[in-house]
């Protein structure tokens, strides 16, 4: 059954990165790794299967060119090493997979896929008719869970980690502050 009005948002690249690093060594006969691709598949899935949501969409970063944040501030992600090559090869293939159950795909030259979250998540939230849920590894967004109109769904780790999804409560309880 469907939740009334769910819309679930992938953050493409943080749930690609979160695969890359949780499943290692996986390739298609070929060679090609894969490993990142099979893990976003599979939080892809989980995601369907556990939200059923009405809306469904991936939102990616532009990698091409500076972000707006990186034109501001130079040192923006000074710290944060390239994205490794075997990693950049499955990009393509994970955008691949998202076309292939016709997922609608944003990515904004310029732009950062947070930006685009927070942009959707706030545009459905404004009259409450709808219930957006991130799906993402990155924890800045839980400063998208203002209201209720908002939650972001965390995908645990491994056997010891479970999956959380923040909720305005949550946060507060997390974080001591909304």
């Amino acid at each position: 059954m469907v939740e009334q009005n769910r819309c679930v948002i992938l953050d493409g690249h943080a749930i690609m990165y979160r695969a890359y690093h949780a499943f290692k060594d996986l390739s298609d006969p070929t060679g090609t790794p894969i490993n990142a691709v099979y893990g976003f598949s599979r939080i892809l899935l989980k995601s369907i299967d556990d939200f059923n949501p009405r809306y469904l969409a991936v939102a990616f970063d532009h990698r091409k060119g500076k972000s707006k944040r990186l034109e501001q501030y130079e040192n923006y992600k000074a710290q944060r090493p390239q994205m490794p090559d075997d990693l950049i090869v499955q990009v393509d293939l994970i955008k691949e997979v998202v076309r292939a159950f016709a997922i609608p795909q944003f990515e904004l030259e310029n732009f950062e896929a947070d930006d685009i979250l927070g942009t959707i998540a706030r545009k459905l939230g404004d009259d409450n008719s709808v219930l957006t849920t991130i799906i993402t590894g990155d924890k800045d967004l839980l400063q998208l869970v203002v209201d209720g109109s908002t939650t972001v769904f965390i995908p645990g780790r491994g056997k010891f980690s479970k999956d959380v999804e923040y909720t305005s409560e949550k946060v507060v309880q997390k974080m001591g502050v909304l």
